[in-house]
């Protein structure tokens, strides 16, 4: 059903490299979320008022804030394709994130209510309660439904178009079918036992759920917002492309922005021989530049990192250099490699990549380093830069 709705209504559907084909899908998704949440709240609350129902009344304001979620939504993919301009120079895309940071907000703030109104009641003894009745069941059994599938709708289109907002729209909604199904099975003992309480119980219930999925929601976007390192594929693409150049001895200081879905900025050092034409290697950098463009919709900037490849001394000192590191931090890399002779002592300056789950403190594995270097010649002296990766 998902493929034939897209087929139905999403213009260009496969060219999903367009921005614009991109925004269409986001845009579709958000106004089946509109129409989805506004037809289910206005049954729940409708439901949820006549039988004085207050975990079914609970959940029907929280698809009605859905719904304003989605309209939000709709607004951001509207505005993320608006072409970049003096003040936005690399486009609008991350308005996303914002709108996904506004509905998780949204998302805590009705939660947050729901439950200090359940709470409220619990304690007050105005309990609710009343019988849903058969319709009412059948509300909420067509509501669980929809929900799950608008979920797995999402779950299709941030998988294709990979939006932080999508994905947080189907969160939720999977989260609203646990919550609607929590309150299906109060109702259900209610009318078993009788049991009067259990309705503000579930209204609390429901409220705890709603705020977990705001959460997690919140904590994605925030992650995103506050910029994270790029997935190993997008890496590994690079790396890949760059190694097909012999040109092109290693790379490293790989940087790559994250200027919303689909807009990234990646710049990197390539290591090329020092004594090789560089107008050969500047024309081999602009054509991994453009490829890396081409293929990865990615805006890169590669800066050249000129090495002597026939000193054998120099060769000799990076050798002992990357012994020595391997022996005591074998996930450690080097780079930048160069040396600086005197008459006392030789200079070896480099940079070592370290990883962030590496434990030691920076400072301690400089000393470590130069100490087991030291080893091997006590002459030697190292002048280590530190990079995080």
């Amino acid at each position: 059903m998902t493929e034939l709705l897209i087929k139905l209504f999403v213009k260009d559907r496969k060219n999903l490299s367009d921005p614009r084909v991109r925004a269409r899908y986001g845009s579709f998704a958000s106004i089946v979320g509109i129409i989805l949440n506004i037809l289910i709240s206005a049954l729940k609350l409708v439901i949820g008022l006549l039988s004085s129902t207050i975990s079914v009344t609970a959940d029907g304001v929280n698809n009605l804030a859905d719904a304003g979620a989605s309209i939000i939504s709709l607004i951001s993919f509207k505005l993320s394709v608006k072409p970049a301009d003096k003040d936005h120079p690399f486009g609008h895309a991350r308005i996303e994130y914002v709108a996904s940071m506004i509905v998780s907000f949204l998302i805590l703030l009705v939660g947050t209510e729901l439950l200090m109104d359940s709470v409220s009641s619990l304690f007050s003894g105005d309990t609710g309660g009343g019988e849903l009745g058969t319709v009412g069941f059948s509300v909420l059994m067509i509501s669980v439904l929809a929900k799950l599938w608008f979920a797995v709708f999402c779950k299709k289109i941030s998988g294709r178009i990979g939006s932080a907002t999508i994905k947080a729209a189907g969160t939720d909604a999977l989260a609203d079918a646990v919550s609607t199904s929590a309150v299906l099975v109060s109702a259900v003992i209610m009318l078993l036992t009788g049991f009067a309480f259990l309705d503000s119980i579930m209204g609390i219930a429901v409220s705890i759920i709603i705020i977990i999925a705001g959460i997690k929601i919140l904590i994605e976007t925030k992650n995103s917002i506050l910029g994270e390192s790029p997935s190993g594929e997008i890496v590994e693409n690079i790396r890949k492309i760059a190694a097909e150049y012999p040109e092109i001895i290693g790379i490293h200081d790989m940087i790559v922005h994250n200027y919303g879905p689909g807009h990234y900025i990646a710049s990197f050092h390539a290591e090329v021989d020092g004594s090789d034409d560089i107008f050969k290697l500047h024309d081999t950098v602009d054509l991994v530049e453009k490829r890396i463009f081409d293929e990865l919709s990615i805006l890169c900037s590669i800066h050249m990192d000129p090495i002597d490849t026939n000193d054998e001394t120099v060769a000799k000192l990076k050798g002992i250099a990357e012994e020595a590191i391997s022996c005591i931090y074998p996930n450690v890399s080097i780079h930048d490699f160069r040396v600086v002779t005197g008459q006392t002592h030789t200079n070896m300056i480099f940079d070592i990549v370290v990883p962030f789950d590496e434990k030691e403190q920076p400072n301690k594995i400089v000393d470590a380093i130069s100490s087991e270097v030291k080893k091997k010649d006590p002459n030697l002296y190292c002048v280590i830069t530190v990079d995080r990766e």
